[in-house]
Formats: C-alpha cells, structure tokens, sequence
C-alpha cells in the first residue's frame, strides 16, 4: 500500500468514514478508492488535489513523512505561494457554495502574483464566472487612495481609503472566516486564518466602518494627474 493510500485511509479513519463515504465526497466510486488506497492505481493529480481537498474542509490535513492530523481548531496558517493558492482555493469554494460578501481591507493588488501568474489568471477568471452565475454574491476591497491598479473589476467594488488610514496588511472576510496576510516574511506571504465567527464579525464591523468612510476611485481625475506629469516630464 502507498504512503498516500495509507494517508487516505488514516484520514479516513480519524473521520470514522466508510470508503463509501469518501467516494460520495470526491464523486469518485467505491471500487476507485479502494484500489487508490491498495496501490492498485496512481490517483492523478486532480483527484488527490480533491481528496486532500475534502479532508481538509472536514478538519483534517496531511502532513509531512506521511502523516494526517486533526488540524487545530480555529487557527491555520499557510505559507509561501502554495499557501496563497489554498487560501484563495478556500475563497472560492466557500463563496461557490454559500455566496455572501467578501470583504478585502488593505489590499494592494500587484502583491497576489505572489501566487504565480497563472493561477492568478485562472483565480479572477473562475470568480468572475462565479459573481456572474450567483447573484447573492459581492466582493468589495478598499484600496489606497490613488491606487488605480484594479485588476479585478469585472467582479470587484473598489473604493479608496485616504492614504493616513491605509495600511499595507490585507485582511479578508467572508463567512465565519477572517485571514489576515502579511507579505514581508520570508518565505512569504504568511496568511493567518482564523475561523471564528466571534473574530469575523468583529472585523466586518470594522470594514463597514471604513467602507463608509471611503470613495469611490476618482479614476478620471487620477488619469489627469498623470498626464500632466507625463507632459511637465517630457518639456
């Protein structure tokens, strides 16, 4: 039996779930995850990407040399780009499921190729399908005033904070979920994700306040500045 096979059916076993009910999760049949957890096949990438995925969601994950674990209640911190990538993985899949409003405060959108260009690409791609097929869903981020970069408008609201109040450290929010992001460590970004809806609620209180408080971008007037700038630049 492989070491994933044998991740696969610790995990399993930690849940107290049949094969059956794997199967059922991961749209896979019994007889296919018998014969992943026996060796008999090489799953594809895909298909582990889904399983591991729904273990995840169940309070489970995988963990070096093999291992699976029940992962710490209410805290999860994922690093570096792959961390990135499950981070807005998990954005996706909660807003998929349970629409709602996710809210962005400090954002500074050229720090998420961080993720790597591709997955970025593909990220804002699926969203705005998403936002399109589901409308209960909004997704709003403030950004610092002046900052025009707004690569996601075909599903993002974007408003400007004056630049006093304006701190480079993105928090999101959605659901019972807040993740609070901090892109100077090394490796980076560090993404501390708390499930709490205590915390949540708190932090959206917080984002409403300031989303009172912030405009809507004066993009023409930007647009003028710069201009002015390119000419005084170029006399």
């Amino acid at each position: 039996m492989s070491s994933v096979g044998r991740q696969i059916r610790a995990a399993r076993g930690l849940l107290k779930w049949s094969g059956a009910v794997l199967a059922e999760k991961v749209h896979l049949t019994r007889d296919a995850i018998s014969k992943i957890e026996d060796e008999a096949v090489e799953p594809r990438s895909g298909t582990l990407a889904d399983i591991i995925r729904v273990f995840d969601e169940n309070g489970i994950e995988f963990t070096d040399n093999f291992g699976v674990r029940c992962k710490p209640q209410g805290v999860e911190v994922l690093i570096g780009e792959q961390g990135l990538q499950r981070f807005f993985d998990n954005v996706y899949e909660y807003a998929k499921k349970h629409g709602g409003t996710i809210m962005q405060l400090g954002i500074e959108e050229d720090l998420f190729w961080a993720m790597g260009v591709e997955f970025s690409e593909a990220h804002r791609k699926r969203m705005a399908e998403l936002v399109k097929e589901r409308k209960d869903i909004k997704v709003l981020a403030i950004l610092c005033e002046g900052d025009t970069n707004f690569i996601a408008s075909d599903y993002n609201q974007y408003r400007w904070i004056s630049k006093d109040l304006f701190s480079p450290v993105p928090f999101y929010i959605y659901g019972e979920y807040l993740a609070i992001m901090n892109f100077q460590t090394q490796p980076g970004p560090t993404i501390v994700l708390h499930k709490m809806p205590a915390i949540a609620n708190s932090y959206r209180k917080q984002f409403e306040a300031f989303w009172k408080m912030s405009r809507e971008p004066d993009v023409q007037s930007q647009s003028i500045k710069q201009t002015s700038r390119s000419k005084g630049k170029n006399k």
